[in-house]
């Protein structure tokens, strides 16, 4: 028996279906028997886990970790199965151990590290360790050596998900799942895309797409979407591909297969790419159920930009242009902005804020989304500069999970040595007068009087831009309760 096992994802525990385990198990589906376990649906994860290793009598522990709450939560839940059942064997695989598999084998609790997309390669592990091969030098594996030394295999190729099977959701408990969003009343996620051909120095898909972009087909999605509304009630998905939007014809295809299917939908998409779609397949995705896209937007300086990686045809302008454009079709854009960027993290953070003022006037429902700039394992110009601000990552799985490196993993950190405590409050302040002065669209329990009563409360800070210790904000933003764009929280 092999155990899938899906850290909680967040502190809220919200139920999101674990895709990746999901693809795991595609491929294992009556060849290896297998358990999912989602921390998210379960009260005290490490007793549910105890307990399917034994009912199962299970050797291997599968693991998918991202930074942040997953890896806050299997550090100390494996290194504690470690030492009740010592012969089972852990592996981990995902974001984290992908870019930082040393960290993670030398721990001693992690046997094996699967870097990269790694359903083929998890496969082939589990079968050679049942022949006994313990020692697995292969494409994609990551090890220690009898001697105790790292084995390195590199990244697992990534495998073309037009050719994997379909998802097993009868091995999950799928009406725990959906979900009340925006998009819908029974929200449900997919993944139909893995890569993404730009290859922007920040990005953690770099290193494991190495710009590459691979898809399903426009009928298969569509079949994948009219299969989640017809077996489980979903009337709205959520793509999380890393660029949803590569190709306007697979897009076209799939919004004509699902049209009249009254399903509300949302992914990601490259600004320039999108300016490239014509008015018929903007109004085709509305009629679709097209109803938010997320945009890097990332600068409101083209040389800030281009330090990036973001491409040739990426820029501010355009960011405006796509603002405009998604309020002409009704959908709204939600702008993703990566702050305090080195070597000048003062001046590009008043651009970027002034830069949104913009934005906001352009298209007033555009969803603003900010992060403070955190350097990936990529050599870049950005990362270059933040490591001769002394910048480095953590060597141990201890320090990872650390608080101040579990915040640099949400970039959330105080700890960025470019980053002065000055700008970080600025950001935060200015973030609550923007989200009272222009309260989300996206959130049905915000009545008109509850948004008449933020803006007003807001205006004169927002049109006057003092933004500096904003408590009467803060205390209606706590008395409502509402949703607001993810933040950093500076």
């Amino acid at each position: 028996m092999l155990i899938l096992y899906n850290p909680p994802s967040s502190p809220q525990k919200k139920p999101i279906l674990p895709l990746s385990l999901l693809s795991l198990a595609a491929v294992l589906e009556g060849k290896h028997p297998y358990r999912i376990v989602d921390g998210n649906l379960e009260a005290r994860p490490l007793d549910a886990l105890r307990a399917s290793i034994r009912e199962g009598n299970a050797r291997v522990l599968a693991v998918t970790v991202m930074p942040g709450p997953q890896l806050s939560d299997a550090v100390p839940a494996c290194r504690q199965l470690k030492r009740e059942f010592p012969e089972l064997l852990i592996v981990w695989g995902g974001y984290f151990p992908t870019q930082h598999p040393e960290a993670c084998l030398r721990s001693q609790f992690v046997d094996y590290v699967v870097r990269g997309h790694g359903e083929l390669v998890f496969r082939q592990l589990v079968e050679n360790l049942e022949q006994g091969d313990a020692q697995v030098d292969a494409r994609g594996v990551s090890h220690r050596s009898p001697g105790g030394e790292i084995v390195n295999g590199g990244l697992a190729e990534m495998a073309d998900p037009a050719q994997l099977p379909e998802f097993p959701y009868h091995q999950l408990e799928m009406d725990r799942y959906p979900r009340h969003t925006f998009l819908g009343r029974r929200t449900l996620s997919h993944h139909s895309s893995y890569g993404c051909p730009f290859v922007c120095n920040f990005c953690a898909v770099v290193n494991l797409a190495q710009g590459r972009w691979l898809a399903q087909s426009a009928p298969r999605v569509a079949g994948t979407v009219q299969r989640l509304s017809r077996d489980y009630g979903a009337d709205a998905i959520e793509f999380q591909d890393n660029n949803f939007f590569v190709s306007e014809a697979r897009v076209v295809d799939f919004a004509e297969r699902i049209r009249g299917l009254g399903i509300g939908w949302w992914g990601e998409a490259r600004i320039d790419t999108l300016l490239k779609y014509s008015d018929a397949s903007w109004e085709l995705m509305r009629k679709a159920g097209l109803r938010m896209v997320f945009l890097g937007a990332e600068s409101a300086s083209d040389e800030v930009l281009a330090r990036m990686d973001k491409g040739g045809t990426a820029s501010a302008q355009k960011t405006l242009q796509i603002a405009e454009q998604a309020a002409r079709f009704d959908i709204v854009p939600e702008f993703s902005f990566m702050v305090g960027n080195p070597p000048d993290p003062e001046a590009d953070a008043d651009a970027t804020l002034e830069f949104i003022r913009k934005v906001k006037k352009v298209n007033p429902r555009s969803e603003i989304i900010l992060y403070l700039y955190t350097p990936v394992p990529l050599t870049g110009t950005l990362s270059d500069a933040a490591r001769t601000e002394g910048f480095d990552f953590p060597e141990t799985l201890d320090e990872w999970v650390s608080e101040g490196w579990l915040a640099f993993a949400q970039r959330r950190s105080s700890q960025l040595p470019w980053v002065r405590p000055s700008t970080r409050r600025r950001l935060h302040d200015f973030e609550h007068v923007l989200n009272a002065y222009y309260p989300t669209s996206t959130d049905p329990r915000l009545t008109g009087l509850k948004r008449l009563l933020l803006r007003a409360c807001a205006t004169w800070r927002y049109h006057l831009q003092l933004y500096a210790l904003p408590w009467e904000l803060k205390l209606m933003q706590r008395l409502f309760h509402y949703q607001r764009p993810e933040t950093a929280g500076f």
